[in-house]
């Protein structure tokens, strides 16, 4: 399993340095104006649907179902059940596609309602989201083609996708001298890499099996079974998203470059949820389907103890770094060109708020696999729309004092509820046992990061008279410090505290 875990994780660390790349030059072209915001809204809204209905719910629905399908029945059986989802999900998307086409500008008015003040605004963010929005029927046929290549142990395409998004994107924000704005460059490049993330996913797909095809849908008992399976794992999967929508919504009412600070900071701490928290996830899911199913029940646990302790060692690390150091970090990566320090240090507090709750954002999808692996998708929307409760309410009670970082505060403390919750319920069925050996790990990780982020901050405090002469690269040379610093201190509170057995036990694992 590990070498599953590497293989989707390096690739997804390709993806997500790409996408550094390409937001560090959206930064340095689009900058934090009325322009970004308006772009930022026509990403959000088909990325979020695509966040509930495709890479959420379909996924923790459909793996599963798949699985058992194909071990019940065979290949035959399938590739029927794959072809009658994939007519039914087309079928759907295509209207919601006509549909917001249609009605995009009463979406707008309430998916962005602070936008109605201005009205090139409006009319600007309306233009993009009609570009990009094809782009979620596309990606939703790349994420069925994923989960097909996912059961059958191959995740390297659909977890390298991406980085044609953030390639399609650079190459467009290169040439946006020759688009109406920079916003419409990035726009046609989002719709672009939809094609080319299709093309590669159903190449893959035609090589080591076969591509769906319309069939005239049929609700047999497995189809059944898939859809009872995706309608709570959709509203689990709104949790998170409903709370995007709700900063998408607040942060249009607050003043220009809400928004970007809300994405930019978003985009660092969404690094190692992508590469370390979806890695793990999409790994763990099939693998401990595919022990339940075969009885291995201390094998599925087994499996997910492991996930925990992998996740939480490469978590820790960046939660130190984002609370210490948040500063410096959004400096070094985004302040040049239109964004401006003044920008940087918005996002930068931002960043620290959203830090609180990285580790639930990270280990939740490893947390719910337990309930998903046993076809249980029901148990954790009730943790989900808790979460989502007070998370709405505090993005309420804090944008007035604290603008966007309050809405990235109350998304931390509404992720620390979801994963508290899902481990409750867990423990209670018996899915997962706090025992010593875990609870010792839990305050080893802690110390470590404790010790981790002090030496940071330290350090920063010795770089700042160190480079004080420099004109230029000082923050990046800051930077380059302090995670050469972070690295050996880390790495020696880790083999002292755990010991060399624990990592490669941890590697056998």
């Amino acid at each position: 399993m590990l070498g599953r875990i590497f293989t989707v994780g390096g690739y997804t660390l390709l993806s997500r340095l790409t996408g550094l790349a390409r937001d560090i030059m959206l930064a340095a072209i689009l900058g934090a104006g009325p322009i970004a915001d308006a772009f930022l809204v026509a990403w959000r809204l088909p990325n979020n649907f695509r966040s509930i209905f495709a890479e959420g719910a379909f996924n923790t629905a459909f793996i599963p179902a798949y699985a058992h399908v194909h071990g019940e029945g065979g290949e035959a059986s399938a590739k029927l059940f794959a072809d009658r989802i994939f007519t039914l999900l087309f079928g759907s998307q295509l209207v919601l596609l006509v549909l917001a086409w249609a009605f995009m500008p009463q979406a707008l008015r309430i998916l962005a309602p602070g936008f109605t003040d201005d009205a090139e605004q409006r009319r600007l963010a309306i233009e993009l989201t009609r570009i990009t929005f094809p782009y979620l029927l596309l990606i939703t046929m790349v994420t069925l083609y994923g989960g097909i290549l996912n059961v059958m142990q191959r995740f390297a395409s659909a977890a390298a996708a991406s980085i044609l998004l953030n390639l399609s994107m650079m190459a467009t924000l290169a040439v946006a001298a020759f688009f109406p704005t920079a916003g419409h460059a990035a726009a046609w490049g989002i719709l672009i890499s939809g094609f080319l993330q299709y093309f590669l996913l159903a190449g893959d797909l035609a090589r080591h099996g076969s591509v769906p095809r319309f069939a005239m849908p049929r609700l047999d008992a497995d189809v059944r079974a898939f859809f009872r399976a995706i309608g709570p794992a959709t509203l689990g999967s709104m949790g998170t998203q409903i709370a995007v929508f709700a900063d998408t919504i607040i942060a249009t009412f607050l003043p220009a470059g809400a928004l970007a600070a809300l994405y930019y900071a978003e985009r660092l701490y969404q690094l190692p949820i992508g590469v370390i928290g979806i890695a793990v996830g999409t790994v763990l899911l099939p693998e401990m389907s595919r022990r339940i199913s075969a009885g291995d029940i201390d094998g599925a646990a087994r499996s997910q103890r492991r996930a925990f302790e992998l996740t939480l060692l490469s978590t820790v690390p960046f939660v130190a770094a984002f609370l210490a150091v948040p500063d410096i970090i959004v400096r070094a990566v985004f302040a040049r060109g239109a964004y401006t320090k003044a920008d940087a240090a918005a996002a930068a507090v931002t960043l620290a708020a959203y830090a609180i709750g990285l580790i639930p954002f990270v280990t939740i999808r490893s947390a719910v696999a337990t309930f998903y692996a046993r076809k249980d998708t029901a148990t954790p929307v009730k943790a989900s729309l808790t979460g989502l409760s007070v998370n709405v309410a505090l993005k309420v009670a804090l944008m007035g004092t604290l603008a966007q970082v309050g809405l990235a505060l109350a998304t931390a403390v509404g992720a620390w509820i979801n994963l508290l919750l899902v481990l409750f319920f867990a423990v209670r069925r018996g899915y997962l046992s706090f025992d010593r050996a875990l609870t010792q790990s839990l305050l080893k990780f802690t110390a470590s990061g404790l010790i981790l982020a002090a030496s940071l901050w330290a350090t920063s405090h010795y770089a700042a008279v160190l480079f004080a002469p420099m004109q230029i690269l000082r923050d990046e040379l800051t930077l380059v410090l302090l995670m050469t610093v972070g690295l050996f201190v880390y790495a020696f509170c880790i083999l002292v505290l755990f010991g060399r057995g624990w990592i490669f036990a941890l590697r056998r694992g």
